[in-house]
């Protein structure tokens, strides 16, 4: 056999090889390319409203919590931030607590007979009793606070970030943290946040809709859509929906925004 020959052999048996392996690489491409069933993007369903009530247009809503007929909200913007207990019927400021100058007010979550409230940028937050709204002392986390909810054991915060971080509410450590993803997408600007019947809902902000997020591995499960409930009047870029408050007794889902002349209780789909 010449040298041209046995280069020609070579060629026919090499060809077999190099062809399976470009018909894995393509494969593999499509495949990342393509997301498996498990990866696609959450449904969405449209939140219908049921009723609505007033809400203070001076309330630059960060968090909020419903027991009956009580709203409790956290109010922001520095030399303006609050912890209030509303009368939901009517919008009425029952009791107020304002916070010092410095502190610009955040989420808000009930856990046991305690409220907890946190700060945008101090890196420190504060316990009231419920049923007073006394002070009680202190907590301290890093980075920002943004929002706050309980799945009854352990206390969620958000700050800004796709990842959600939990927190033992007597010494306030982190027992675990969860990144939250939709598909294959990761999940930004967690803000105000609500745990309703196994799943933690979140605001997303600057966005009109409200993300139901699985607390065990972060994957979004499903979009509520709050684009229509937005007062036409509301212009500003920081007037953005924000407040998600669920009663557990009457199983009622309420929603407003940051400075809304209106709360909403709604009810999607899923909730029939």
């Amino acid at each position: 056999m010449n040298e041209a020959d046995r280069r020609t052999t070579t060629a026919r048996l090499a060809f077999p090889a190099v062809m399976f392996i470009a018909v894995i690489a393509v494969i593999s491409a499509v495949a990342v390319l393509r997301p498996r069933r498990s990866e696609a993007a959450a449904p969405v369903e449209k939140a219908r409203i049921v009723a609505s009530f007033p809400h203070d247009r001076g309330a630059f809503c960060q968090g909020l919590l419903i027991e009956g007929d009580t709203l409790y909200e956290s109010t922001g913007q520095y030399g303006q931030s609050s912890l209030r207990e509303v009368e939901l019927k009517s919008g009425k400021v029952k009791r107020l607590k304002t916070l010092n100058q410095r502190y610009f007010g955040e989420g808000l979550a009930s856990h046991g007979d305690l409220l907890y409230q946190l700060t945008w940028q101090a890196g420190i937050g504060f316990v009231y009793d419920r049923k007073t709204l006394r002070y009680v002392r202190p907590f301290r986390y890093r980075g920002e606070g943004w929002g706050l909810t309980s799945d009854g054991k352990s206390l969620i915060l958000s700050d800004g970030s796709p990842t959600l971080r939990f927190y033992n509410p007597k010494t306030f450590r982190i027992s675990r943290s969860l990144t939250v993803r939709d598909g294959t997408r990761v999940v930004d600007d967690l803000n105000e946040l609500e745990f309703v019947e196994g799943e933690i809902l979140a605001n997303i902000w600057h966005k009109n809709g409200i993300a139901r997020i699985n607390p065990e591995n972060g994957r979004v499960i499903g979009w509520i859509d709050c684009s229509h409930l937005v007062p036409k009047d509301l212009r500003s870029d920081e007037e953005v929906l924000n407040g998600i408050a669920y009663d557990d007794e009457s199983e009622r889902l309420f929603v407003t925004g940051k400075n809304w002349p209106v709360l909403y209780e709604i009810e999607t789909p899923r909730a029939k």
